[in-house]
């Protein structure tokens, strides 16, 4: 009996401490630490000497399969609200499985966000198929309703793209939200709520402090620009006057004005030369800097047979440029 209680009471020792240690193991770390499914298995060992020389013994190996935990982030790519107009706006958005096995998740997008000073109207979500961080319509793929993901693995992160309408008639600087929620396709709820067999290889899979579901929310701002034209003319006569003789010079003044805080592009003003005028070369000007007449590098261009044509390009709010001609009355 003394024998018996000498080996026991050690094995005792060796038997609890093993059960502390059985679930250190090496693995690769992930977001949700172990990978799900993994099998830790650990098998205690005593040695000890009976009298008749030392002895080695193994205990049973017990065996724990690791549950699938269902966890994410989602976050707007987004650098902050978006200037945009009437028509389409993509907004982007990245998705990550912080879980520890792979997962698919449902996208949901909300356009109508309380507090919106407009509602856009909702297109589509796309998955950035490339990988270049920009949508590029033909080639990003368009999830179908209802709109899920592919089972993206423990640590990916995929770029979605929400595309979305603005309508026409928003007003300047006005505001729109747009949210985007993720959710995991096995299941969501309150930490810790348990989807059994739902795992991977049929382990339990178990929602993590996420609550396995995500919201994220992007902005867009109405930057609406117009752009208008005024136009004068002044008038010099060979005697020192104003009178419109023949001869007189008119000279005509393009006042290009855009107001609001969004862009016009390409714009471009054009003036043909009137009846009963010629163009008098070299008068063109932008801004008081003259132009040439010939179509080259500059953004002019004038003749008496095309008009005049100056290329703005794109022009932001709040900006006036002035072109000026002169003509000699027939």
């Amino acid at each position: 009996m003394k024998t018996e209680l000498r080996i026991n009471s050690p094995l005792a020792t060796i038997f609890g401490a093993a059960a502390l240690c059985g679930l250190i193991v090496s693995a690769p770390a992930m977001a949700g630490g172990v990978t799900a499914g993994t099998l830790i298995k650990n098998t205690a060992v005593a040695s000890y000497d009976d009298g008749a020389g030392p002895r080695t013994i193994n205990s049973n190996t017990v065996t724990v399969r690791v549950d699938e935990l269902l966890d994410l982030t989602l976050t707007s790519l987004d650098p902050g609200p978006i200037t945009t107009g009437p028509g389409q706006t993509v907004l982007t958005f990245e998705l990550t499985n912080l879980g520890n096995g792979p997962e698919a998740f449902r996208l949901l997008a909300n356009p109508a966000v309380a507090g919106n000073d407009f509602d856009t109207t909702f297109q589509s979500i796309a998955i950035d198929s490339n990988g270049n961080g920009t949508y590029d319509a033909g080639v990003d793929a368009i999830l179908t309703a209802p709109q899920t993901t592919a089972v993206l693995a423990a640590d990916a992160t995929l770029t979605v793209f929400v595309l979305v309408t603005v309508p026409a008639g928003v007003s300047d600087t006005q505001t729109s939200n747009i949210e985007l929620t993720a959710e995991a396709v096995t299941g969501s709820g309150a930490s810790g709520t348990v989807f059994a067999g739902a795992g991977v290889d049929g382990s339990d899979a178990i929602v993590g402090t996420t609550g396995a579901l995500a919201t994220a929310r992007s902005a867009l701002i109405a930057g609406v620009a117009n752009a208008e034209l005024i136009k004068s003319v002044s008038l010099r006569d060979p005697f020192g006057g104003t009178s419109a003789v023949p001869g007189a010079i008119a000279t005509f003044t393009i006042l290009a004005r855009v107001t609001g805080s969004g862009t016009v592009n390409d714009l471009v003003v054009t003036d043909a030369i009137p009846d009963g005028t010629t163009y008098a070369p070299g008068t063109l000007t932008l801004d008081s800097a003259a132009l040439s007449d010939a179509e080259d590098g500059d953004t002019g261009a004038a003749s008496d047979a095309a008009g005049i044509a100056v290329n703005l390009g794109d022009i932001t709010g709040d900006t006036n440029h002035t072109i000026t001609f002169d003509v000699v009355i027939d």
